[in-house]
């Protein structure tokens, strides 16, 4: 049995690495679909997340083509054999499921007829069962045998915590867009709500004076006209917090470059973008990290600051990755703790920099323009 097992648990090791490595739940799900069919020898396999409410949440499948899998229509439901491995902690094999008396309901004209089987349910760390694998038509065999069930347990057990790990991450992802999207809310209420109001007050103004003093009235008109485009750059600015630049295809510098262009173009602010060459960082999550904490001093600079001149440095430092943004505007006190409550943006820059376990500095003061400066050392 040892020997037999060695290049299984070889590719069950094999699988779970590479579930470490995409930690999307549906990319999980079908690395251990594709895992099972080889390691049990099935011609078909299937794996079912349910849903709670009589139907698979998730039904992935391994052997069949995808206009296969397209002619048979909707997801199945929980019923017959495929509930039945969601109700029983026991894995079930059978010669032939046509004997079985659960083997009822859900058959699909354009299914491809099945009778080996093997059922084995999926259980998570804290008991409850959060899905199943389907193997039918063992191959080059009549039936699966007590091997093949030892196999697609052992798998089983992994696909427990990786489908388990997975959810968590992406559970963790949603509330991080979460916070992203409250914090962009917040902005939007507190700038562009701002501009929107002082439209209406002074078209409101420009109405009252129409006839009475046409001057004034033009004044407010042409007032009317600035706060508008200022209301629309603000939207335009924040739109970009929510669809930033595409890292994976311009790396960091390129998708520098394009927001210090796009605020230059809608805000007429001077930027200018120094980029050293010994600037190195893999792509992933904390180049996303940083083009956040960029995106937000860039942004105060623009729109609190009033800065005439920003300098946006990404350099090399000692091995340590350095990204600076130092503008010439109002500045502030940084210390002020009302700051904190009315511009959020201070404390979102640090603890993504606390996440990223790097260095954060804000240097300001009133009259004296403003220096952000994060230090991420090479191991993060």
């Amino acid at each position: 049995m040892a020997q037999g097992l060695n290049p299984a648990l070889k590719a069950v090791s094999d699988a779970v690495l590479a579930v470490a490595a995409n930690l999307s739940v549906d990319e999980v799900l079908q690395k251990l679909v594709h895992a099972a069919r080889e390691l049990a020898g099935a011609r078909y396999a299937a794996l079912g997340i349910p849903d709670g409410e009589g139907g698979f949440r998730r039904f992935l499948v391994s052997g069949m083509s995808d206009e296969l899998i397209a002619s048979m229509g909707p997801l199945p439901r929980t019923h017959g054999m495929l509930g039945a491995m969601l109700s029983e902690r026991e894995p079930y094999r059978t010669e032939d499921i046509h004997d079985d008396p659960r083997f009822r309901g859900w058959w699909p004209r354009q299914h491809p007829d099945m009778r080996s089987f093997l059922g084995v349910p999926i259980v998570s760390p804290g008991g409850t069962i959060i899905g199943a694998f389907y193997l039918t038509e063992k191959e080059g065999a009549e039936v699966f045998d007590a091997e093949d069930q030892e196999l697609i347990e052992l798998l089983a057990a992994h696909a427990s915590i990786a489908i388990t790990n997975a959810r968590l991450y992406e559970q963790s992802r949603e509330l991080s867009i979460l916070s992203e999207r409250n914090r962009l809310a917040l902005e939007l209420h507190d700038v562009v709500s701002q501009k929107l109001f002082s439209v209406m007050l002074t078209a409101e103004a420009a109405v009252t004076q129409m006839d009475r003093d046409v001057v004034a009235a033009r004044a407010q008109i042409e007032r009317l006209r600035e706060l508008a485009r200022e209301a629309l750059d603000e939207l335009r600015s924040l739109i970009l917090g929510l669809r930033p630049a595409e890292l994976e295809r311009d790396g960091l510098e390129g998708a520098l470059r394009k927001e210090v262009e796009m605020l230059g173009r809608v805000h007429g602010t001077n930027v200018d973008l120094q980029f050293d060459a010994d600037a190195k960082i893999e792509p992933g999550e904390r180049e996303l990290a940083l083009l956040r904490i960029a995106h937000e001093a860039l942004h105060n600079a623009v729109r609190h600051a009033h800065a005439e001149h920003v300098i946006v440095r990404v350099g090399g430092t000692n091995g340590a990755l350095v990204v600076e943004v130092t503008d010439d505007g109002v500045g502030f006190d940084p210390d002020r703790p009302e700051l904190r409550s009315r511009h959020l943006g201070l404390t979102s820059m640090e603890e993504r920099a606390r996440e990223l376990r790097g260095r954060l500095r804000i240097r300001s003061a009133p009259g004296a323009g403003t220096t952000v400066r994060i230090e991420l050392k090479p191991d993060g």
